[in-house]
């Protein structure tokens, strides 16, 4: 059936050929074509792909329309097997998946095959939604388009299992979306998910139920509009259902990732205790590790070290450095497994992450954490381009600027001019619109880094850091985020106090102000440390206050310096 009259000489068409054939004999049976898989993936590569287009053309062009059809049943089974199959390298294995549906696509068209031709187009679609080479932006394009031509013929009348089937996978695709708006495309994703469970129930497809159940999850703890918080809530509470039938029993691998997930989802969430919030989400990770080890499941093991080394880095119960070791183990064994070559994205993010975490670092020289902290930023940024993962290289750009800011080693003047270079890269992305918290967060940390700028006029600076900070106060407003508003209020205190420009009797003013505002969220009970660094910083600005009587003013000024020294000494603002 696979022979022809071509010169079959080459190796590696002589095995497509004997794979081909095995295939048909056996009727797609993976137990008999895997092993001779398994035996050949040095012969599983993009040259491959091309024999096989070049090959399955030629050949359904030359053959009686009755045996096309057979030839293009055959390469569809073994598009599907090899698209599946585990070992080799999985972006070939994606790419000759890819030829032969679109070579069997040329037999099984709509008009002659409708149900034929919409499978083909569904795992066209999902072989693009896998597919590792080429533009990952392009391929989702490819996927969303191949799926909803499947969704022409599959309709809810007819095929209702397949739309389903084909809702899901169309919501996957949606929820990876790069092309278009990240929030409405997390909206179709929700809508997808939900159209599937109409006909996806818990009672007559529990299984699907569950996996639709776990994607909505993750759809809900992404998503944009709505309230952040009850997303959250909406997505631990899918993941909790998915989980009544992903038992760790029957069905370990999926237990696994819905308790990743899940783990993701408690570490994000805003309703609770934060602390208590964080220990459920280790909790998730440390399960999910159970059945993903680094021998069965190296990637997703991998994967969820590098999240439970981002819990560990934000744990508020234990203590705060041997937390910070438990996170930077965590992400250097996911780098054991996330190497630049193999898995690029991810071996950037678990370089950034561990880049944070020598950041925080307590254990160790802090000159040392900090020269460490420096390159992993710097390695994520070959991979996180502005062009390829713009979010992502703005947030390495923040990050990589704070470990500048801090920097021991090196001239401190240049350190300071390379922080402001990183924070304006990352406003770049990190624009009001689009980023507001970000946005703000990196107006503050540029608000820090001015006034302590060696380079240039010392009163430019200032000016430069007080705009900072009042722009950052645009979103850091009391009501939304009362502890953040609190801090830059102290810090555009500490600004107008130093301020060179303007009448210094009135600067002295609107820095009393600003403490006397931060002051407000800062109570001894809740910030106690804060609260004494205010009011230091209050009763330095009475010591030097020209407006009032100053009998008065000095009284002020050692009440708020007895105050303080119930709590601590003094040390400069830090950064977010």
């Amino acid at each position: 059936m696979m022979g022809g009259n071509r010169n079959t000489s080459d190796a590696q068409l002589k095995f497509l050929l004997q794979v081909l054939q095995a295939t048909a004999d056996s009727n797609g049976d993976a137990q008999v074509v895997y092993p001779l898989l398994a035996d050949n993936t040095d012969k599983i590569n993009p040259r491959l792909a091309e024999l096989f287009r070049d090959w399955a053309t030629t050949k359904l062009a030359e053959v009686k329309p009755d045996e096309a059809e057979n030839i293009a049943a055959v390469i569809v089974e073994f598009s599907n097997l090899i698209q599946q199959f585990p070992l080799g390298d999985k972006a070939s294995n994606s790419s000759i998946a890819i030829t032969g549906y679109e070579v069997a696509l040329t037999v099984f068209t709509r008009e002659a095959f409708p149900e034929y031709w919409a499978t083909t187009q569904h795992n066209l679609g999902i072989a693009y939604l896998h597919r590792i080479t080429g533009q990952k932006g392009q391929n989702l394009e490819e996927a969303i388009a191949c799926l909803q031509l499947a969704l022409a013929v599959f309709t809810r009348e007819d095929f209702p299992e397949q739309w389903a089937m084909t809702q899901n996978n169309l919501g996957i695709a949606y929820s990876e979306r790069i092309t278009g708006e990240k929030a409405q495309n997390l909206e179709n994703a929700i809508a997808c998910y939900e159209l599937a469970l109409e006909v996806r129930t818990s009672q007559a497809f529990p299984e699907q139920w569950a996996t639709t159940q776990h994607n909505l999850g993750s759809a809900y703890r992404n998503r944009i509009t709505g309230q952040k918080a009850q997303n959250l809530e909406d997505a631990i509470a899918c993941y909790q259902l998915a989980l009544e039938v992903r038992t760790r029993k029957a069905f370990p691998y999926d237990w696994a990732s819905t308790q990743n997930n899940l783990g993701i989802a408690y570490r994000n969430r805003i309703t609770g205790q934060k602390a208590q919030n964080l220990e459920q989400a280790i909790a998730c990770y440390q399960l999910a590790l159970e059945v993903r080890t680094s021998q069965a499941f190296p990637e997703q093991w991998a994967m969820t070290q590098n999240n439970l080394g981002i819990a560990y880095s934000d744990r508020i119960t234990g203590q705060k450095a041997q937390n910070q070791e438990e996170a930077i183990a965590c992400y250097q064994l996911a780098l054991a497994v996330y190497t630049r070559e193999a898995f690029p994205e991810q071996w950037a993010m678990a370089q950034f992450n561990l880049g944070r975490a020598y950041g925080n670092r307590i254990t160790g020289p802090k000159a040392q954490n900090l020269e460490n902290a420096i390159p992993c930023f710097q390695l994520a940024l070959e991979v996180h381009t502005r062009d390829a993962f713009p979010v992502d290289w703005a947030s390495t750009q923040k990050n990589l600027g704070r470990a500048y800011y801090y920097r021991i080693t090196g001239e401190k003047r240049q350190n300071i001019e390379n922080a402001i270079a990183c924070y304006q890269l990352a406003l770049e992305v990190h624009t009001r619109e689009a980023f507001p918290i970000d946005w703000a967060s990196t107006q503050f940390n540029l608000g820090i880094t001015y006034r302590n700028r060696i380079t240039g006029q010392k009163a430019q600076n200032l000016e430069k850091a007080i705009a900072c900070y009042q722009l950052a106060l645009e979103v850091r407003t009391s009501q939304a985020f009362p502890e953040k508003w609190a801090s830059t209020q102290n810090n555009l205190g500490n600004a107008y106090y130093e301020r060179i420009k303007g009448p210094k009797a009135q600067n002295i003013e609107e820095a009393i102000a600003c403490y006397q505002q931060a002051l407000r969220v800062y109570t001894f009970k809740a910030f106690p440390i804060d609260w004494a660094e205010t009011k230091y910083n209050l009763s330095i600005a009475y010591r030097n206050r020209i407006k009032g009587e100053k009998a008065q003013n000095i009284e002020l000024a050692n009440a708020y310096f007895q105050e303080a020294l119930k709590v601590r000494t003094f040390e400069d603002s830090t950064q977010d």
